[in-house]
């Protein structure tokens, strides 16, 4: 931490140094920025020998007073000696130039007083580089360096940089002329771990020595191996090597010749591909990321291919669709149909090792989707907006009927509850009673009620599958085509691919694809382009089972052996349904979506009928109440009938005297409304507790 205040205190200091005493210029000039670059920018230079490289700075004609220049080398090619301070237009360093051979890495950090410094070829550093093995070695000036501006801002005006490109090369041979057959180019990496050397032979000359190793500059020992001019060299591991050589003439050891040759046999690292928004996704435009390392060669380039597995996805014909493409790190299609695909990209290395890796995509349309001819559902099932009107109307009509049945049911059963809780003894008995003496006095009525409904339709559709016949042919030793490339796993409802590679180029690859079950062969014909690949796509979905597929090449009238068969399982996850298939997937969505709807019925049931339950003692007690109302407006209408017979018979004894029979009808209307008239008043109390 202290380390670092120091650090940028001294930068502070040397940026804001206008400000003390001078001020500073508030409308610097306009002009163009500063540049860096290397001195020599390229050269040719030997393995274990050593060369300077200057770090220049071109201040354009404007005044710097503080510079932060940062390098990167290869540290497989270079190995950094000494940054030397000896001549250089920095005055203060604010921290002594670091450099790191592990990582490739050097940095420049220092100032000039005020008022700075402008020049146009002003030495910051001078590098001294040994060579540790050949090659090309790239060095850069990395866009993290920065060069400040002397206007008191710590204004940064770096807008050029340029490194150096320097060919690292052998010793001139001292010995016997050397090549190799199986690598003839020193710089070039290759897949072959066999390695053969030749030399010319001398005369007078009665034997060599020599030796294989990683050293770039080594002497064999004197023990002849011989008067052989070749030797091989098998199963050599990956990585740089040097061979090594000297002739013994007259008695006398000669001078060395050295030679390097690279070798990886190892293919890229595992990667992953990434797919976004993901690899199942309503995008048409998805992203395509992918990235990955090779510890020798490094990584060349990248290829892709995005295969579809849906018959409907396939190019029209004359489209050419067997090759792939190549592309960097990031890549996005044209726009995409609805369905399967398969996304195969290959990592070449610069020794022409491959890493594929393949990535399966599924594009599919939102549940719903909405257009001007109705509504789409799962992007298969199109409803009219006519048909859509009628179903809503039904499913309206329906779910009508369903509340009214059920709201009748729930009355049928609150009738029934109040009849049970109705059971008392005396409540019978006041009914009774009411009803007897309302059949005397009063009159009675009734009410009815009732309603009507319809209910209608499914639908369905087809595909259809196409096969070939298959027929034979001869052959000749032709080397057969090697595939490369098969899917991982393959359904019924997705198509079959692959591909591969031949040692002639424009030949013809013919593909054999046998059911096992049957043993009938389907076969196609593609051509190889001009760097030997090819590939093939099935027309049509393959049936399930297990298949075998082998390849061969033809070239004009002869034909090679067949390559050897390889084993792939069709797997089933779709129904035939007459000329129709129907996947799994559609079946489980289908099935799930009926479940869900399933459920979310009972539990609206479950919770109807909970709060119903819960509220059932409220309601019988609300209709006891409602009864008992009703038992006393009887009464009360009961009583003022009554009452209207006794007035009559009271006024016709006013005006005479009343016979017998009136005046035992007075009797007992009298004895009836002292009775409504006890009933009015008692309240019903033993209703509850029969409730």
């Amino acid at each position: 931490m202290f380390k670092n205040f120091v650090i940028y205190s001294v930068l502070a200091t040397l940026l804001f140094a206008p400000f003390i005493g001078g001020g500073f210029h508030a409308n610097a000039q306009e002009q163009s920025g500063a540049s860096l670059f290397l001195r020599p920018s390229s050269g040719t230079f030997i393995v274990n020998n050593t060369f300077d490289v200057s770090i220049i700075l071109n201040t354009n004609n404007r005044s710097v007073n503080a510079i932060d220049a940062i390098l990167a080398f290869p540290p497989d090619k270079l190995q950094v000696v000494s940054p030397s301070l000896g001549k250089s237009i920095v005055g203060i360093w604010a921290t002594p130039p670091t450099f790191n051979n592990q990582d490739g890495t050097l940095r420049f950090q220092g100032g000039i007083p005020s008022p700075g410094i402008n020049t146009s070829s002003g030495v910051i550093s001078t590098i001294t580089f040994r060579v540790k093995s050949v090659g090309t070695a790239t060095v850069n000036i990395l866009d993290k360096s920065k060069v400040f501006l002397n206007d008191g801002l710590g204004t940064d005006i770096l807008t050029d940089k340029s490194g150096g490109i320097y060919n690292l090369v052998l010793p001139p041979p001292a010995g016997p002329s050397t090549i190799s057959p199986t690598h003839p180019d020193q710089t070039q990496w290759y897949t072959n771990n066999t390695i053969i050397f030749e030399w010319a032979g001398e005369d007078k000359v009665s034997g060599y020595s020599y030796m294989l190793n990683d050293e770039p500059v080594d002497t064999p020992d004197d023990i002849s191996e011989g008067q052989t001019t070749g030797v091989a060299f098998k199963n050599v591991q990956d990585g740089t090597h040097y061979f090594h050589i000297k002739s013994i003439k007259n008695g006398t050891w000669g001078g060395v010749s050295h030679y390097a040759v690279k070798i990886d046999a190892t293919a890229p690292a595992e990667f992953k591909i990434n797919i976004s928004p993901g690899p199942k996704t309503t995008s048409k435009l998805p992203v395509i990321d992918f990235v990955t390392t090779d510890n020798l060669s490094g990584i060349d380039h990248y290829e892709l291919k995005i295969i579809p597995l849906d018959p409907q996805n396939l190019k029209p014909l004359g489209e050419d669709q067997r090759f792939f493409v190549e592309t960097q790190g990031r890549f996005i299609p044209e726009e995409l149909g609805l369905g399967n695909y398969d996304v195969i990209v290959r990592a070449h290395d610069k020794a022409g090792n491959v890493r594929e890796v393949a990535q399966s995509l599924n594009i599919v349309n939102p549940f719903f989707s909405i257009s001007d001819s109705g509504l789409i559902i799962l992007g298969k099932f199109s409803m009219p907006w006519v048909a859509l009107f009628i179903t809503g109307v039904l499913m309206m009509l329906i779910l009508m009927y369903t509340l009214w049945i059920i709201f009748r049911k729930h009355k049928g059963r609150e009738i029934k509850e109040l009849e049970i809780a109705l059971k008392d003894p005396a409540i019978k008995e006041r009914l009774k009673y009411l009803r007897e003496k309302h059949k005397i006095y009063a009159t009675k009525g009734a009410k009815a009620l009732a309603i009507i409904l319809v209910i209608g339709g499914i639908f369905a559709g087809n595909i259809a599958v196409s096969r070939a016949q298959t027929d034979g042919a001869s052959f000749t030793k032709l080397v057969p085509p090697v595939i490369t490339t098969t899917p991982k796993k393959i359904t019924n409802d997705q198509l079959f691919y692959i591909g591969g590679n031949t040692e002639i180029t424009g030949g013809q690859v013919i593909i054999y694809i046998q059911n096992v079950q049957d043993n009938q062969v389907l076969n196609a014909t593609v051509d190889s382009d001009e760097k030997g690949t090819w590939f093939y796509t099935h027309g049509s979905p393959l049936t399930s089972g297990n298949y075998l597929v082998w390849t061969q090449l033809k070239v004009g009238n002869e034909f090679s052996p067949p390559s050897p068969a390889e084993e792939i399982t069709v797997n089933r996850t779709a129904f035939q349904i007459g000329a129709s298939l129907v996947s799994y997937e559609e079946i489980y969505f289908l099935f799930s979506l009926l479940l869900f709807a399933i459920v979310l019925i009972l539990a609206y049931l479950n919770v109807y009928h909970y709060y119903k339950s819960r509220g059932k003692d409220e309601r019988v007690m609300k209709e006891i109440k409602e009864a008992e109302e009703a038992i006393k407006v009887g009464f009360i209408t009961l009583q003022r009938d009554i009452a209207g017979e006794l007035a009559i018979i009271h006024n016709v004894k006013l005006s005479k005297e009343i016979s017998k029979e009136e005046a035992e009808k007075e009797k007992q209307l009298l004895e009836d409304l002292e009775t409504v008239n006890e009933y009015i008043k008692k309240e019903v109390s033993d209703i509850r507790k029969t409730a």
